[in-house]
């Protein structure tokens, strides 16, 4: 077969057309198939992102705030040298305002404590980075309880310090590092003791609102005594197990003993 110049012109124009037909329907194939896997990477992230732990809500508004999620308070417990008695708890209940300022007043204090670490030990960035997030965490917390007292019309009152923090900080070391080391350890224990106050306290409560949030507080005050520990054993040269030790009894002993005044932190109502 004999085949002439327009016949093959127009042969090869077909055939051009063909291959765009063929690169175009390659391209598009190419990208529906690209979409569907970025679509598949994108649910599989999605998935991935809603199984694993959110970061806490910078909610003032305790309404605001998600559904406590579990916390396994068996590390607290056991870091304890004694848990909190009945009668405390009852005293509580029965005394429920004047507890909850005294908890504002903790999360006020913890911040300030904080504050005056970070300005007096810079040398070291985990400390600074700690307590940064420390003081903006308790700050928060304050500010939330603020809001629960104004919700509930309570007015502000004049509240003596208790005898536990200086209980413990009696015993506090005199030189550095070993100072820093012991505010540290005391410091986790007083998270610890949060904790496992705000876990007893919701499990009694005739307020399903006040609670909720003693629930929800569980999952950051059950991480902030770990975060001491592993701050005051990178400060010390010497493993610190033995003045952990020293400071569970001290510290036991002014949760059991007979005292005097109730507080978030007191001892058995005498």
């Amino acid at each position: 077969m004999t085949i002439n110049q327009q016949d093959l012109a127009t042969f090869q124009s077909t055939a051009n057309t063909i291959d765009n037909d063929s690169i175009e329907k390659k391209s598009v194939e190419e990208n529906i198939s690209q979409t569907v896997n970025n679509s598949a990477e994108t649910d599989l992230i999605e998935e991935e992102l809603s199984e694993k732990e959110l970061p806490e809500e910078d909610s003032i508004d305790i309404t605001h705030l998600r559904t406590p999620i579990k916390v396994d308070l068996s590390p607290v417990y056991n870091f304890l040298g004694a848990r909190t008695t009945q009668s405390w708890v009852d005293a509580a209940i029965e005394n429920l305002p004047m507890i909850i300022q005294d908890h504002a007043n903790c999360e006020k204090k913890a911040a300030g404590t904080a504050m005056n670490l970070i300005f007096r030990y810079e040398f070291s960035y985990d400390l600074q980075r700690k307590l940064a997030q420390l003081i903006r965490e308790e700050m928060l917390h304050y500010e939330q309880v603020l809001g629960i007292m104004n919700e509930r019309g309570q007015e502000w009152k004049y509240l003596s310090a208790g005898r536990y923090a200086k209980g413990m900080l009696k015993h506090k070391r005199t030189y550095e590092p070993a100072a820093m080391v012991d505010v540290l350890i005391i410091g986790a224990f007083i998270e610890a003791r949060s904790c496992e106050r705000f876990a007893a306290l919701a499990e009694v409560i005739d307020d399903e609102r006040l609670a909720k949030y003693y629930r929800y507080l569980l999952k950051s005050e059950s991480r902030h005594f770990e975060d001491y520990l592993a701050l005051a054993q990178t400060l010390s040269d010497e493993n610190i197990d033995e003045r952990v030790a020293f400071f569970k009894e001290v510290e036991a002993e002014l949760i059991s003993s007979p005292d005097a005044e109730l507080r978030f932190h007191s001892g058995t109502p005498a």
